[in-house]
């Protein structure tokens, strides 16, 4: 008995007595409903609910995200609950007590009953039934349906999104644990707003029950005060009628206050600025319009017949708001000084080596409206998002690309940017902060009003949108990004298209020199006992050309101290590490299932070329069989994306350089594979035949 009495201790000393407030709660609320109240706690639990209900209102008005008040249906069930329970206990004391005089319920109720409505039943009825209608018709139907709307275009978005955080993932852009939060907020989102719709029923049925509840105590009331205690039918209509009146004030109040509450948290936009910040921001943004309105009560104040000292007033008064708003924003430009270029030196100081500035490896150029993007000062989004590309790159690729050096350009455009490599721009675009970009990926259920464009990265068409219209646009099948994202992932396909450019000797001897650590004899015999370090260079970008990754740097490096001694030929050499490669090569093409669904030459066209080959390499295609060999592998490439294959041509090795180099400039996305380079576990399907028409 001891031992059963210690561990319950023990639990009850190590549990949160904030987990205990929720069933506490909620049994006090039952026990109302049984339990006779006297009038004071009866008082202090009507205080309590308006309190609450004020409470509610605030903290819905100081979220910044609906995701951050998450609790919220669970709160307007309990708050029902809590003002249905007060409406019984006080129908109670009411039926009993009513007789009495006005303070027979507690002294809230009578407040409610003689001050708020004068003390005439009449009036009380009237302000109870406005008060029931514009909760029940007005606010709560209102956030019940955009609730209901909400949760179905959450629902309807959550495909696109998911879309979107898994594009950001593969790009480097985010880590797996800001992904995994990603998906947990739109699942959130998904239950909050449909929790949401199903608890607006609660408040519409509490508008229902407060009308039915204070019609039976106006009924009730006359029937026992007339019949059980003698009272005259005025005295009893003046006593019971007013106490309900009262009751239906007290209980209706805190609920237009939570239903209050309830629209602002589904209605508004998620944003990092509290209502009333982007009520100021918004509203009151351009001094010219505030002029304006002030002009207009000016001139209807001047009418004769109209109240003109309150039109005037409010005129001057918004006049006055005005002329503020235009001096800060004078003051806010004034400080704003235009850079003035320094003054020519008297004594010019001689041209030096100083003077000769390295180019940037890579360097990324914005116009001055996208400055707060790569603002250190500023938290600038794309900084940490260019950081996580080459983190991400590195993982990928198997070498540290050299660091982006970001500066802005006056002669862009304001919300232009161009990426450069080797100071020679490779890639140029447009973004707009604080909108969004909707990229068409192929079906969309509509279209959005926005400055049509193209997205820079991929070249698929895109809808620069209002935040406003991202729910929408995810709704219809969009994939939406923001600005900073367009840019950082235009940034990562250049740089991954780019890989072989990015591979210089600086970053090659840095990538022997971090291997070397970890496999410091196997380095040894490489470079430069076997290989100079620009042949290993050499090979290596021939690699990332055709897209093959280098992070398995030790078969590589193996590879090439095998073959070194027979040939120092670097075509040959990378022919040689891409057999060896050739599980990884073909992984990446094909990373499910067994089969690989391939092209393959025909036959005869197979033999000219291997004769080309052998008679002098690609200087002996003649121009009307590489014309006729282009354009079939054109077609036949664009059947397999089609049917939703990769484009892989499989020839014989001999062949397969010449065929590559041709056929990439013109088809980057058909790959190119040997028959050596296929593992023997892999099944080969022929999906088209090229070159049958071209022989």
């Amino acid at each position: 008995m001891a031992t059963a009495t210690l561990t319950l201790q023990n639990i009850f000393a190590r549990r949160n007595p904030f987990q205990l407030g929720a069933p506490v709660l909620i049994i006090m609320i039952l026990a109302m409903m049984v339990l006779p109240l006297p009038p004071f706690l009866l008082d202090v639990l009507f205080t309590f609910n308006i309190s609450l209900s004020v409470l509610i209102l605030l903290v819905a008005i100081q979220v910044k995200k609906t995701l951050e008040f998450s609790v919220f249906p669970t709160v307007l069930l309990v708050t029902t609950l809590l003002r249905l329970s007060l409406n019984v206990a006080s129908t109670r004391v009411v039926m009993l007590q009513g007789h009495t005089g006005g303070d027979a319920a507690g002294k809230v109720i009578e407040a409610f009953g003689q001050f708020l409505v004068g003390g005439n039943y009449a009036v009380g009825i009237i302000v109870f039934l406005i008060l029931v209608i514009i909760n029940f018709m007005v606010i709560t139907k209102g956030a019940g349906r955009v609730a209901e709307v909400s949760a179905r275009f959450t629902l309807d978005a959550m495909p696109g999104k998911q879309m979107a955080i898994d594009a950001d993932l593969n790009a480097g852009l985010i880590g797996e644990d800001e992904a995994r939060e990603r998906r947990r907020d739109i699942a959130r989102e998904a239950e909050f707003f449909g929790s949401m719709d199903g608890a607006s029923k609660f408040v519409r049925g509490d508008a229902i029950a407060g009308i039915i509840i204070t019609l039976i105590n106006v009924v009730g009331g006359l029937i026992i005060g007339v019949a059980q205690h003698d009272l005259t039918l005025a005295d009893a209509a003046k006593n019971y009628t007013l106490l309900a009146i009262g009751d239906g004030l007290v209980a209706q109040i805190p609920a237009l206050v939570i239903s209050i509450a309830a629209g602002m948290v589904v209605t508004r936009v998620s944003d990092e600025k509290e209502v009333s910040l982007q009520f100021a921001t918004q509203v009151f943004r351009d001094h010219r319009v505030v002029f304006i309105t002030a002009g207009i009560l000016g001139g209807m104040g001047m009418i004769p017949g109209m109240p003109n000292l309150v039109f005037l007033m409010l005129a001057s008064g918004l006049g006055t708001l005005g002329w503020k708003m235009m001096k800060r924003a004078e003051r806010l430009a004034a400080r704003i000084e235009p850079v003035r270029a320094p003054a020519p030196a008297q004594d010019a100081q001689e041209a030096s080596w100083s003077d000769v500035a390295p180019l940037d490896v890579l360097g990324l150029e914005v116009g001055y409206r996208l400055i707060p993007l790569v603002d250190k000062t500023q938290d600038g989004e794309l900084l940490r998002r260019i950081r996580g590309i080459r983190k991400k790159f590195a993982q990928d690729v198997g070498f540290l690309v050299s660091p982006v050096h970001i500066r802005d350009n006056l002669e862009l455009k304001p919300n232009a940017y161009r990426i450069l490599l080797k100071g020679v721009e490779v890639g140029q675009g447009e973004a707009f902060p604080g909108q969004f970009l909707a990229i068409n990926p192929g079906r969309v259920a509509g279209t959005l009003p926005g400055a049509v464009t193209k997205d820079p990265a991929f070249g698929l068409d895109a809808i620069w949108v209002e935040p406003r219209l991202r729910d929408q646009a995810q709704a219809y099948g969009y994939t939406v990004v923001d600005a900073s994202t367009v840019v950082a992932t235009h940034l990562n396909n250049l740089l991954l298209n780019n890989a072989a450019a990015l591979l210089g000797r600086q970053e090659v001897q840095q990538l022997i020199e971090h291997l070397s650590k970890e496999m410091p004899k196997l380095m040894e015999d490489l470079t430069p006992k076997a290989l100079p370090l620009g042949a290993v260079q050499k090979v290596l970008q021939n690699l990332l050309e055709e897209g093959v990754h280098i992070r398995d740097m030790r078969t590589i490096v193996e590879t090439l101290s095998d073959h070194a001694t027979r040939t120092q030929n670097t075509d040959e050499l990378t022919t040689q590490v891409r057999m060896a490669l050739g599980r990884a090569i073909v992984q990446e093409l094909y990373p499910t299932g067994n089969e690989m669904q391939v092209m393959t030459l025909d036959p005869q066209l197979e033999r000219l070329l291997l004769q080309s080959v052998n008679g002098g390499g690609a200087a002996a295609l003649e121009p009307g069989l590489a014309d006729g060999l282009l354009q079939e592998a054109v077609a036949a490439t664009r059947r397999q994306e089609e049917l939703g294959m990769p484009a892989v041509l499989l020839v014989p090795g001999a062949i397969r350089l010449l065929l590559s180099r041709f056929l990439r400039r013109s088809i980057p996305q058909l790959k190119v594979i040997a028959h050596g380079e296929v593992p023997e576990t892999k099944l080969l399907k022929v999906t088209s035949i090229i070159g049958g028409k071209s022989s």
